[in-house]
């Protein structure tokens, strides 16, 4: 691993784990279900961790053996597969979904120092993204997409470690106008957008990372201007 993802495969292995649990003690009336995602059944859930966790895998297998690969084929075939594997029997689905994280976890071990320089694409022709941040994209894979199961995992269950991780990542992405938000069971204060000035939005560090991916209705949060600022989902 490279000094930049630091404690990353730790916590990987061990949002996995509680996945792992979560998904093994649904039922199969369970999958059927309504996640927290629009249109999207528990099983299309673990059907896109799977899929997630087999793409990353293959990028980085390419990485490390000299022949680089994009995520997916294209967008729609990535859709199209969510949708099938989504539909095939909860037995198949849990057996693949364990498999996908055991094959992500061995191609994350396999790669030497070298073997992060370089980008990939999501698919063929889209812009470049760095390998060296495969392994921060799989954790909030997992980790959001846990609570986005709606099966008794939530936000408030992210560890600080984690919370921290996924404030940090979000700076980087554009927001609509700048703002702050200060945890309030979490030590600092990040920033978002270009430029100063802006409100300031507290709560709790689970919260705040709920609502900064486009979740919820900012349930729990606080702002200084009276409003909070509106966020895309992703």
């Amino acid at each position: 691993m490279t000094d930049d993802q630091g404690e990353l495969p730790e916590l990987i292995a061990m949002a996995d784990q509680a996945l792992v649990r979560t998904v093994d003690g649904l039922s199969d009336s369970q999958y059927a279900e309504p996640s927290q995602l629009p249109g999207w059944t528990r099983a299309h859930v673990v059907a896109h961790v799977t899929l997630n966790a087999e793409a990353l895998a293959g990028v980085l297998h390419g990485a490390h053996v000299g022949s680089p690969q994009p995520m997916y084929a294209s967008q729609e075939a990535r859709d199209a597969d969510i949708a099938a594997l989504a539909g095939a029997s909860t037995a198949d689905l849990r057996e693949r979904f364990l498999a996908a994280t055991g094959t992500f976890t061995e191609a994350l071990g396999a790669m030497h120092e070298g073997d992060w320089k370089g980008r990939f694409e999501r698919t063929p022709g889209a812009p470049g993204i760095r390998l060296a941040n495969v392994p921060l994209m799989r954790l909030r894979e997992v980790e959001i997409h846990h609570a986005d199961l709606d099966a008794g995992y939530t936000a408030a269950d992210w560890s600080p470690r984690f919370c921290r991780v996924l404030l940090d990542s979000l700076t980087k992405f554009d927001t609509e106008q700048p703002f702050e938000v200060r945890p309030t069971d979490l030590d600092g204060t990040w920033r978002y957008g270009d430029g100063d000035g802006g409100p300031v939005v507290s709560g709790t560090a689970g919260a705040l990372g709920w609502w900064l991916t486009g979740r919820g209705a900012g349930e729990g949060l606080a702002s200084d201007s009276g409003v909070l600022p509106r966020m895309e989902a992703w």
